[in-house]
């Protein structure tokens, strides 16, 4: 029998019921940051997280164990109305899954839960503006990333008009919260890709902890955490009016060269980083956290190599420039070639994609030693709305 609650609900508020409306190669490793007082692995304690907020708070919560990105390419006919219609759905879907109750029109209430740390960001793809006739209204942090020398990309990873992003503490409340807001895109978009991970953000002890690549590096040490004063400036953009509150995300897969990188004496693989991998030490240093020395020396030779990724991605090395980053491993099998792809799902959030995340990976394109055991096969850009209030929704500073 058909689901005429999600018919009747899509009729009403859908695309339908509008008439005619018609890594980074190189950012896989460690840090990009000189690490403030304030850093550190951020509490990572089931619950609930609220939905509302200046910002989407899904973009500064802890990396839960699972999580998924989709992207989507809206029909040829949507404009600017029927924009705000799915915009309309999807806040009320993310407001009843990220509080544990099931949305208007779920068939499978049974799954909505509370308590799992469930997180939903939602962001615009560069070509939407100009789609739905908004071009004047597209950020000018938001820009078109260039095609890098080591990138291989593929089309199935790449692109796409929006995005979505569901973590949680276990894969069944992702699929069912992801299943709810792509049934709420249909009358509006398609599916262009989909790309899951998985992140251990606790020790053996359950106590909070700098995860893991897959070549056993730290991940993320150095990102500032909400409350350091770099923290606004780094990933918070301010222009135009209606962006205030939101930022910039890039998505890139990065293919990792597993069985290669196993070949590696660990003492090339730490150098090519620049970190110990036993506690994620700079090799001038002792703990995770300590601030790397670049101008020490051994034999007449740095200790942290020129090409090390640690000393290209560094602030110093940048400009200052910072960015905050988050990863997620993958692992998928080609069944017609019988082949494994092992890598990451590199995310960062800037406040100024062009200013910030372009000129580091630049810099990681033209000389990071991790280039030779990484390549990225995915990349997209987008631009991250600012949160909403419990009576507004997303993208309500600008869409009626």
């Amino acid at each position: 029998m058909p689901d005429q609650t999600r018919t009747t609900r899509r009729g009403l508020l859908g695309y339908a019921g509008a008439g005619g409306l018609g890594l980074a190669t190189g950012a896989i490793a460690a840090t990009q940051l000189e690490t403030p007082a304030s850093a550190g692995p951020q509490p990572t304690v089931p619950g609930t997280i609220s939905p509302f907020g200046t910002h989407q708070p899904g973009v500064t919560a802890p990396t839960p164990r699972a999580n998924r990105i989709v992207a989507l390419d809206v029909h040829d006919d949507l404009d600017a109305a029927a924009l705000g219609r799915l915009m309309r759905l999807w806040s009320g879907s993310i407001a009843a899954a990220t509080q544990g109750r099931p949305a208007p029109g779920d068939t499978a209430r049974d799954l909505a839960q509370g308590n799992v740390d469930l997180s939903v960001v939602v962001g615009w793809g560069y070509a939407l503006f100009d789609k739905v006739g908004l071009a004047d209204a597209r950020p000018p942090a938001l820009v078109r990333i260039p095609a890098f020398d080591h990138d291989r990309l593929q089309q199935r990873w790449s692109g796409g008009d929006l995005m979505v992003m569901v973590g949680a503490a276990d894969d069944t409340t992702v699929t069912h919260t992801l299943r709810r807001l792509l049934l709420d895109a249909e009358p509006f978009a398609t599916l262009r890709w989909e790309q899951d991970g998985s992140w251990r953000g606790l020790d053996s002890h359950q106590a909070p902890t700098t995860g893991r690549n897959l070549f056993g590096q730290v991940d993320g040490t150095g990102n500032l955490l909400p409350d350091d004063p770099l923290f606004d400036a780094t990933v918070w953009t301010k222009t135009p009016d209606w962006f205030a509150g939101g930022t910039t995300m890039v998505v890139r897969r990065i293919s990792m060269d597993l069985d290669t990188w196993d070949t590696l004496t660990r003492a090339e693989q730490e150098a090519s980083v620049g970190r110990d991998l036993d506690v994620g030490a700079p090799l001038t240093g002792a703990a995770e956290r300590d601030l790397p020395d670049f101008d020490a020396t051994e034999d007449g030779r740095p200790v942290i190599a020129s090409d090390a990724h640690m000393r290209l991605s560094h602030p110093q090395q940048n400009g200052g420039r910072r960015i905050l980053r988050r990863g997620l491993n993958y692992t998928t099998y080609d069944p017609e070639t019988g082949g494994r792809d092992s890598g990451l799902v590199f995310c960062s959030f800037q406040a100024d994609l062009g200013d910030q995340f372009v000129p580091i990976q630049r810099r990681l394109d033209r000389g990071d030693a991790l280039n030779e055991w990484t390549t990225a096969i995915g990349s997209a850009e987008f631009a991250i709305l600012p949160g909403f209030a419990e009576d507004g929704w997303l993208g309500d500073t600008l869409l009626t």
